[in-house]
């Protein structure tokens, strides 16, 4: 009976018992030593903030305790999940967006590396080989910890992240001040760098953080500064300093779903891309008139459409910029177009009409190519060509 008594009072002793009070007693000793390590030999640790330092040390005087309580328990899995993550639950969750997971790592490479070196001194006779293997297991699960800290933190920046697009994405569509813009923009990082515009096209459905991360890893592969957000079946994206939006646009056509994609004129701040976005979102709207297009397209592309469809910035740009442009110039411009296009396009016939040699013409459609950047010659300019004349004859004070 005394024997078992014994052999019971054994069992219930934890494993390294001594072991363990020697680290308690030198648990502030073993975390200051592995903060002054981690000060000596990572450079961009000395550069933190004295607030994060404190917190770090946080971190390494809860990992020490932590390390107590495992011994305790043995090692068991029971638990240990639990004791792991106390260790990082002692800073604030601030702590993780200001060090990166590689620079944490970083540092229970340090903790670990000076507690291996206390092992002689911290453990019993005759213990050290287990405190050593028991030192290399806990320090696997605090790199698990870490990883669980780190991925809880980015899901959570990006739900926050995605809410904060589609905000942003809705102040574009309304039409909202230039502060909100610019607030919302600064939260999610945007550079805003120049030029800015604004493309749209239909949603491939499914789930929009899927959606959304598809477009970012185009954008990242083509070095595009981009915003995204799903509204409704229409995708749409804010691209940021791109030389050529229309190209840029092409990049990311495979994360857009079937139908045109319209490109909106580019802008030079996001203060202004509500313009680009009314644009691309009326172009994307009247898109399906013109079978032909390609795609992605330019939303000053499809000004006749727009016009057609009701949209009042469209009939402006052909009624000023196209029709005003060449009732401005004057030199028969208007009165050439006219007989050119009731001749049905042959110059011969409209030189007649208006009793000028067919060089005349030639020049003076030319002139209209350079007054408006559409060529009479080109169907769909022509087109576009006829509709400026229509709408501004229609409306011409405006």
């Amino acid at each position: 009976m005394a024997e078992e008594a014994k052999s019971s009072g054994t069992a219930k002793r934890p494993p390294l018992a001594a072991t363990l009070r020697r680290v308690e007693r030198r648990a502030g000793a073993l975390a200051s030593a592995s903060v002054a390590r981690m000060d000596e030999t990572l450079p961009w640790f000395r550069a933190l903030p004295a607030d994060q330092r404190s917190w770090v040390m946080l971190v390494a005087q809860a990992g020490v305790r932590s390390l107590v309580e495992w011994l305790r328990s043995g090692g068991t899995a029971a638990g240990t999940q639990e004791i792991s993550d106390e260790v990082f639950a002692a800073a604030p969750r601030a702590l993780a967006r200001s060090i990166t997971l590689t620079q944490t790592v970083a540092l229970i490479k340090v903790t670990i590396d000076v507690a291996e070196a206390e092992v002689t001194s911290l453990a019993a006779a005759g213990e050290e080989e287990a405190l050593a293997v028991a030192i290399l297991k806990f320090s696997r699960e605090i790199a698990f910890s870490a990883a669980r800290v780190y991925a809880r933190a980015a899901e959570s920046r990006g739900a926050w992240d995605a809410r904060l697009q589609a905000l942003l994405v809705d102040a574009l569509l309304r039409g909202d001040s230039s502060d909100v813009l610019a607030s919302r923009a600064a939260a999610l990082g945007w550079a805003d760098a120049p030029p800015v515009a604004v493309v749209v096209g239909r949603t491939p459905g499914g789930d929009i953080t899927a959606v959304l991360h598809a477009v970012y890893r185009a954008a990242r592969r083509a070095r595009v500064e981009v915003i995204g957000g799903v509204h409704g079946d229409r995708l749409v994206v804010v691209l940021g300093g791109v030389a050529d939006p229309l190209v840029a646009a092409g990049h990311l056509a495979a994360s857009f779903g079937e139908g045109p994609i319209v490109v909106g004129p580019a802008v030079p701040s996001l203060d202004q891309a509500t313009e680009s976005a009314r644009a691309a979102l009326a172009g994307f709207r009247a898109a399906r008139a013109w079978p032909g297009a390609p795609n992605p397209v330019a939303a000053d592309d499809l000004l006749p459409e727009r016009a057609m469809a009701g949209d009042s910035e469209a009939r402006r740009a052909l009624r000023h910029d196209v029709y005003g442009a060449l009732s401005r110039a004057g030199g028969g411009l208007l009165e050439t177009l006219d007989a050119f296009f009731a001749a049905g396009g042959v110059l011969e016939s409209a030189a007649r009409e208006l009793f000028v040699h067919p060089n005349t013409v030639r020049y003076r459609l030319k002139r209209v190519a350079e007054v408006t950047s559409l060529s009479p010659l080109d169907g769909r300019d022509a087109f576009a060509l006829r509709m400026a004349l229509t709408i501004g004859r229609l409306d011409p004070a405006s």
